[in-house]
């Protein structure tokens, strides 16, 4: 996989709102925004102003939190830079101020000098922290996409895969009509997001909730049922494969067995569903997302129905024995 980049200009430029925003502006050093930010990670560089380099995360953006600006205003009285020149020896991505902090002159002039750009945002440390790591992680995060339909049932996430012409967008469209909601047709985009948790998308924003059906042609999904019959993303929890209904196939009658599918090495618990004139696999579906749900909260259907038909079988074992021991006597 190739090693994924975006630039600090890309960052400043993100669309973000409300508890998302970033709120960034370039205070100066605008010649280095193209700066490439290859690392989903921040660092404070506390110990690299005191003059400790030996494991200084230059690859890293730089947070300069209110004990760093602190800290720079008794290096400029001190008339002390050396730190920071050494600190702009090192190709660093950018360094941002938080609180609405400025940067000290003699900072900044060491900056342009060395092309690093310095960012400004209002937002307090910690905030932008856990703001900008959540904005990293999903950018930096394993994808690929898949050929399928995803859709939210009883809100849960249900991938649909199958081969061409199965039904996959068919069901779909029925399942949006008895309420559920559309994520993406044909081509799924799946991002795993702190490493075990796999979030959907449509590939493309434009044509994401248009439905290609066969005889009829294009359907845009939110005119046709509103806009609470969509949305943009939503986590992957199940996976159901339509395939055509094979009468030599021995399918799983009981479901005590769990198969799962590796997604980005995140494993999905999966189902296979067989299609035939008059099943109808809405119903199936809708019946197999409440089993999942009713899985989760511990209950399992067909493992209790096991464990009964034991019960069962011992039951009449041990009547028949101690019957037939009183016939004896």
């Amino acid at each position: 996989m190739p090693e994924k980049k975006i630039t600090v200009l890309d960052l400043i430029g993100l669309n973000l709102k409300d508890h998302d925003s970033l709120d960034l502006r370039c205070f100066c050093g605008r010649k280095g925004l193209s700066r490439s930010i290859s690392v989903a990670e921040v660092n404070r560089p506390g110990l690299a102003l005191s003059g400790f380099f030996d494991v200084f995360a230059n690859d890293r953006i730089q947070i300069f939190g209110r004990g760093e600006a602190a800290y720079l205003k008794k290096l400029a009285a001190e008339n002390n830079t050396a730190s920071i020149n050494k600190l702009f020896n090192y190709k660093i991505p950018c360094c941002i101020f938080t609180f609405g902090h400025h940067p000290e002159p003699f900072f900044s002039e060491a900056a342009e000098k060395a092309g690093c750009p310095v960012l400004v945002t209002s937002l307090e440390t910690t905030k932008f922290v856990v703001r900008v790591l959540r904005i990293l992680s999903t950018i930096f995060a394993p994808q690929k996409s898949m050929h399928g339909v995803l859709v939210e049932v009883f809100g849960i996430g249900v991938l649909l895969l199958g081969e061409s012409g199965v039904g996959k967008s068919e069901t779909a469209l029925e399942l949006i009509r008895l309420g559920h909601r559309l994520v993406a047709d044909d081509a799924v985009k799946i991002q795993c997001v702190n490493g075990n948790i796999l979030v959907g998308t449509g590939t493309n924003k434009i044509v994401g909730h248009h439905m290609e059906i066969r005889g009829i042609g294009v359907v845009n999904v939110t005119h046709l049922f509103g806009i609470g019959a969509i949305r943009d993303r939503k986590q992957i929890q199940l996976v159901i494969e339509l395939e055509d209904w094979d009468p030599k196939k021995n399918y799983d009658r009981l479901g005590s067995k769990d198969e799962c599918m590796d997604i980005l090495g995140v494993n999905v618990h999966k189902l296979t569903v067989p299609v035939k004139p008059g099943r109808n696999c809405c119903i199936v579906i809708e019946t197999a997302v409440m089993n999942e749900r009713l899985k989760s909260m511990g209950y399992n259907a067909g493992k209790e129905f096991e464990r009964n038909i034991l019960k069962w079988i011992e039951s009449e074992r041990a009547s028949s024995v101690y019957f037939g021991q009183n016939d004896i006597t």
